[in-house]
């Protein structure tokens, strides 16, 4: 016996049973502060430009930021650290890389003390909600508090009787870049400026500045700067020391210029008393920094813009209700869904101004300038759900890469603030631009996309996007000798890119391009070896490279054919021919037999985008498809936790959380570029997705899971079975209602 989950449509609509939480009532922002899921507890609104997030990694002035701490420098925190210099207000969450971690506040009592080192505190009471940030500094006795709108930071610090201090450290930061400038307007105002931008710690050229202003609701008693010398210890680390004492220049109102500079504003409280500071961020100047503050937040109290958020977040979290499961699946099934509206974010200012990228230049946009593009992630997974659930948000972002193209004459890899990283391989935008229009986003101008992905796709003269693409398109692969990092990898990319534009080609009726870039996506069976039964790398001459170990470059270890993965989690990396695939093997029992080795012989990794596919292709083997609900739901409870280690690793932009989105919902998406979705047991005995009506007919879909003895004992009769274990995009958008039934074989 074995069980097989048969998807059933009918056009009825069954009543749906409400949580009695509110969605946002679930949100546990701890989840992925730990096992390097590199996520922050802090407080941010959905797409925030702006967030507070405790700042307890020592940074670069302790560490050699060429070293990682116990997990990684990419973020500001991480639950196992219990000492913290601050709450920094522009953050990344999910990324493997650091960068930002800059502007950091920091309450404190008692004398002054400018040196984080000694003014840091350990902390208790910590408490975390969608929009909101606490903890007791066990030093101080001072209760911190956070919460922020899209461009607006606000805290509210609350004060034993006595002196009191609030800093302000432009030195600390989660990378090398420095150079800072601070100005104390008045009693109750600070504005200044921090330059930012080493993302990996590479293109240090790039760096740019981010702005700020900061309003106090009680006007210092005292008020002034600091500037402490630093001088480089050694050429190969190059990482900043102490040499000097820190000067301290009290009532000091001029510009101050430099490298590891602070501001303070000192009180002495004859009673207990809370103090709001509110910081409006900015990448294009002080003045539009002071804009978002005041025409965000304003006067409002912190509890006020607490409440907004929250609400905001609430109406973001409901376009998806669940009934079932329990009080942890909801919550880590909202956590994810929360961690997905986080990036891409904002960096447009509220007067629709942003930085252009490699211009110089200032633009502006009437909709949404979207930032933090880390499309070797999301291209696999993401930005489906994003059309699905969240349609305004992915139009804008495609509109987002085509201003890119404008400006920079290329389509995004991995964009940071309107800086080019270049982090990781392929052409991940072209798959993201054709995925949208196929699925019925088409408000774009889809000529100048379809324009910008031939050109990555064709230009081989100079093209930052594909490394290697002559080689490419001479050979049907990049070869070991291209100079290429993990050409397998590289290889495999540019053929699901490829296979995108060959499908977008389809659908605006370019016959001939359809029949060019069809046959370049499926050239990764020049570098299937039927000896070994792996896709491996290649001389351009055609000779295989030696010695070759498919076990070589797991767990991040640098493998010459492989990029962050080895050859066992490459191998099915093709969801564009996965039947091409099959056949190439010899047939679906070796396909199936192969597959079941990467997860018996623990080569299947959760943590990483390569064979995050995996468990699905199950579904592809007529009489297995058992397995795929059978896996999908064994890595759910293994990986996915209510704990800060609930992630199984970076959740890179959100893509790991999207994978358990879809996988809680029962249904995923494939193969990008092909609006089509497989089945799994769901988590939940029902989902309801509320469509947005601007783009879709149907008000919702909702999806129904049931076992063959509740079937049995139900009057819910299905319109008509499918048959197989796939739906298309429009049919299930469509469909009133999906019953997933669990039935005997």
């Amino acid at each position: 016996m074995k069980n097989v989950y048969l998807p059933l449509l009918a056009f009825l609509v069954f009543g749906f049973i409400s949580a009695q939480k509110a969605p946002v009532d679930y949100v546990n922002p701890f989840i992925g502060t730990s096992n390097y899921g590199a996520t922050n507890p802090g407080a941010i609104a959905p797409r925030g430009m702006a967030s507070i997030s405790p700042f307890n990694v020592a940074g670069r002035i302790d560490l050699n930021p060429l070293e990682k701490d116990s997990q990684w420098l990419s973020n500001p925190y991480v639950y196992e650290n219990k000492f913290l210099t601050g709450f920094s207000h522009v953050n990344m969450s999910g990324v493997g890389c650091p960068d930002l971690g800059v502007i950091i506040a920091m309450p404190t009592t008692g004398e002054l003390e400018t040196d984080h080192l000694k003014y840091g505190s350990t902390y208790s009471e910590e408490t975390a909600k969608a929009g909101y940030y606490s903890v007791e500094l066990d030093k101080y006795k001072v209760k911190a508090e956070a919460t922020a709108s899209t461009r607006v930071g606000v805290s509210r610090y609350s004060f034993p009787a006595g002196k009191a201090n609030i800093l302000l450290n432009l030195g600390l930061g989660l990378t090398n870049e420095q150079g800072s400038m601070v100005h104390v307007v008045s009693p109750t105002e600070i504005e200044g400026m921090r330059t930012v931008g080493s993302f990996c710690y590479n293109n240090a050229e790039a760096a740019y500045p981010v702005y700020f202003v900061v309003k106090f609701s009680e006007p210092a008693e005292e008020f002034g700067i600091w500037k402490t010398p630093y001088e480089y210890k050694g050429e190969e680390a190059k990482w900043m020391t102490y040499n000097g004492k820190t000067r301290v220049k009290e009532g000091f109102t001029r510009e101050v210029i430099g490298d590891s500079i602070g501001a303070y504003m000192a009180y002495d409280f004859k009673e207990p008393r809370e103090v709001e500071v509110k910081i409006g961020i900015s990448y294009v100047s002080i003045e539009n920094a002071r804009e978002n503050l005041e025409k965000e937040v304003g006067d409002l109290s912190f509890k006020e813009v607490y409440e907004q958020t929250k609400e905001a977040w609430n109406k973001k979290l409901k376009v998806v209700e669940v009934e079932g499961g329990s009080k942890d699946h909801k919550t880590i099934f909202y956590t994810a869904l929360y961690h997905t509206q986080i990036h891409p974010n904002i960096l447009n200012d509220f007067n629709g101004e942003y930085p252009e990228i490699a211009t110089g230049k200032i633009g502006r946009t009437e909709g949404t300038r979207y930032t933090t593009f880390s499309l070797w992630d999301t291209y696999r997974n993401y930005h489906q759900l994003m059309s699905l659930l969240y349609p305004d948000e992915q139009l804008e972002m495609v509109k987002s890469m085509l201003a890119m193209y404008d400006e920079n004459g290329w389509l995004p890899k991995w964009e940071l603030n309107s800086t080019e990283t270049f982090t990781m391989v392929g052409d991940p935008a072209a798959v993201v631009l054709a995925d949208t229009y196929l699925r019925g986003l088409t408000g774009f101008d889809v000529e100048k996309a379809y324009e910008a992905m031939l050109k990555s796709a064709l230009d081989t003269v100079n093209n930052p996007l594909r490394p290697g693409l002559k080689q490419y398109i001479d050979n049907g692969y990049v070869g070991v000798d291209s100079g290429v990092p993990g050409p397998v990898s590289t290889t495999l990319e540019y053929n699901i890119a490829d296979y995108a534009i060959a499908q977008l080609a389809k659908s605006l009726g370019k016959k001939q391009d359809y029949k060019t870039f069809s046959k370049r996506a499926t050239s990764y069976k020049e570098l299937y070896n039927p000896e070994t039964g792996f896709l491996q790398p290649k001389y351009s001459d055609g000779k295989w490279y030696k010695p070759f170990d498919p076990l070589a470059g797991a767990n991040f270890e640098k493998n010459v054919g492989y990029i962050e993965g080895n050859a066992w989690q490459y191998l099915f990396m093709v969801p564009h021919d996965i039947k091409g695939l099959m056949k190439l093997m010899g047939g679906s029992q070796i396909f199936e037999n192969k597959l079941d080795k990467v997860f018996e012989e623990d080569q299947y990794d959760m943590a990483n985008e390569p064979d995050i596919l995996y468990p699905y292709l199950y579904n592809y083997i007529e009489g297995s498809e058992h397995k795929t609900s059978a896996k999908v739901t064994e890595l759910i409870k293994q990986y996915y936790k209510n704990s800060p280690a609930g992630l199984p690793g970076n959740d890179d932009t959100g893509t790991m959380s999207a994978w358990l989105v879809y996988s809680m919902m029962g249904f995923y998406p494939v193969t990008p570029a092909q609006p089509t979705y497989t089945f799994t047991k769901p988590t939940f005995e029902q989902i309801k997705i509320n469509l947005n009506n601007k783009y879709y007919d149907n008000e919702s879909v909702m999806i129904n899971y049931q076992s063959s003895e509740q079937t049995s004992n139900s009057d819910k009769s299905p319109a008509f079975l499918l048959e197989d274990f796939f739906i298309n995009h429009n049919d299930f958008l469509k469909s009133k209602e999906i019953n997933l039934i669990t039935v005997d074989n």
